[in-house]
């Protein structure tokens, strides 16, 4: 395929939903867990779905449960991605509107554009939902804010390199080194050796959120120094469904404000001191 699909322009229109129009595939995210954390297109799309494809592994039965009646629903969590685009394009391409529900954001590690390609490909219109991610419902949780000024402004969503490694100028090291808020992805099978080369660049009383199925009811989420990410990690046997935030920012002062905000600060709708 070599159409540039960076901004959409050349795939085709998608039909609203129940406007009777061509079939579409809608990419829709479900957010960390919890059903009432989804958006509200999310949840329309999902409620008037003929075909719902879930990640079964990873998303709260209670949001597949939105489907009617009627949908078809299909577990993905014993398919290859081959499989389950085979199913998408044949619901589709019989005139079903079909959504392809991921658990987050599918923005984020959803392999969401080998999807889209392949079913532009097809010359089936496509529209993405985004969904709420772990690090947002973790950071809200904890009642947190990532982006303190003057202590850190900028927030890094990576994932350690496990079998599938990550690009050498994006290694664990080169992102631990900028000391931001640093959100890891799928890397609680990974966690000694993450913390290692974590302490290289962040003090051993750093804070570190640990977060396992965020918003749902068996949620478990603590704040721990860097220094025992690893052994609190193994004591709960923590494998899958975990995120990680390293953050100055989860100790910061009370009395760090924003500029912005300040009555001493001017701009376009506020004149200052």
């Amino acid at each position: 395929m070599s159409s540039n699909l960076t901004n959409g322009a050349n795939l085709p229109n998608p039909a609203p939903l129940s406007d009777g129009g061509p079939a579409t595939v809608w990419i829709v995210g479900a957010g960390p867990g919890a059903p009432d954390l989804l958006t509200l297109r999310a949840a329309k799309a999902i409620e008037q779905a003929d075909v719902l494809v879930w990640t079964d592994s990873l998303i709260n039965p209670q949001i597949a449960a939105l489907a009617p009646a009627t949908c078809e629903c299909i577990r993905t969590s014993t398919l290859t991605l081959e499989e389950v685009l085979a199913v998408i394009l044949e619901r589709a391409g019989a005139g079903k509107t079909v959504v392809r529900l991921h658990d987050g954001d599918p923005c984020l590690y959803g392999a969401m554009a080998e999807q889209i390609c392949r079913l532009a490909d097809a010359g089936l219109g496509v529209e993405v939902v985004p969904g709420l991610s772990a690090y947002q419902a973790t950071a809200s949780a904890l009642q947190s804010e990532l982006t303190i000024p003057g202590l850190v402004q900028t927030i890094v969503l990576s994932r350690a390199g496990g079998r599938t490694g990550v690009p050498k100028t994006e290694s664990l090291a080169k992102l631990a080194a900028l000391q931001a808020s640093l959100c890891l992805y799928l890397s609680a099978r990974h966690v000694e050796e993450v913390q290692a080369e974590l302490l290289e660049h962040y003090p051993p009383e750093t804070p570190v959120a640990i977060g396992y199925r965020v918003s749902w009811p068996d949620q478990w989420l603590a704040v721990v120094p860097l220094k025992e990410m690893a052994q609190v990690s193994r004591e709960r046997d923590l494998i899958r469904t975990t995120l990680y935030i390293v953050s100055p920012a989860l100790a910061a002062p009370m009395e760090a404000r924003s500029k912005l905000y300040s009555a001493s600060h001017n701009h376009l709708f506020r004149g200052g001191i």
